[in-house]
């Protein structure tokens, strides 16, 4: 039973992550742009339709999540996400750049960001992919609305035995 609370937290957790940065980047999209140029990993092609769209899978996965919508789903997209991020900030630090990560807003270049900074965000993120593949393995939580995510359905290949073991 306590593994459905803990799913519950990091369902509610991860929901609130990628509504606030979803948000944030949402509200100020010139900002957003010069952060996800100052990675130097797109061409000046890609760097603003990213910059506008990054902000609404944000917002979306954070809706999913919050309403328990596909949870399974939505965490692989969501840890996939992480991946390219916590890669991205890899790659700015390996490459010697100083720039702020954008993650919650603002961003782009930055004096004076040491290696601790970069080992933080890429630590904090590590954290929330580890929320993401804890909703892999347990998608089912309290006040969840969508088939599979709610904690007591029965899903068609299940037993009984299996049933009761939840």
């Amino acid at each position: 039973m306590w593994i459905r609370w803990v799913s519950l937290a990091a369902r509610l957790g991860l929901a609130g992550i990628w509504l606030v940065s979803g948000w944030l980047k949402a509200s100020d999209p010139t900002q957003t742009t010069v952060a996800v140029g100052a990675y130097q990993l797109l061409s000046d092609d890609l760097v603003r339709p990213v910059a506008n769209t990054l902000p609404f899978v944000e917002i979306g996965l954070g809706l999913f999540l919050l309403l328990g919508l596909g949870v399974r789903v939505v965490s692989a997209a969501s840890a996939a996400l992480l991946v390219v991020l916590i890669a991205a900030v890899a790659s700015a630090w390996a490459r010697g750049l100083s720039i702020d990560c954008g993650c919650f807003g603002g961003g782009g270049p930055a004096a004076g960001v040491t290696a601790w900074d970069y080992l933080r965000e890429i630590l904090r993120d590590v954290g929330f992919l580890c929320l993401a593949a804890w909703l892999m393995v347990f998608p089912r939580s309290p006040f969840a609305l969508g088939p599979g995510s709610r904690p007591f359905d029965v899903e068609p290949e299940q037993t009984s035995q299996e049933t009761l073991a939840q």
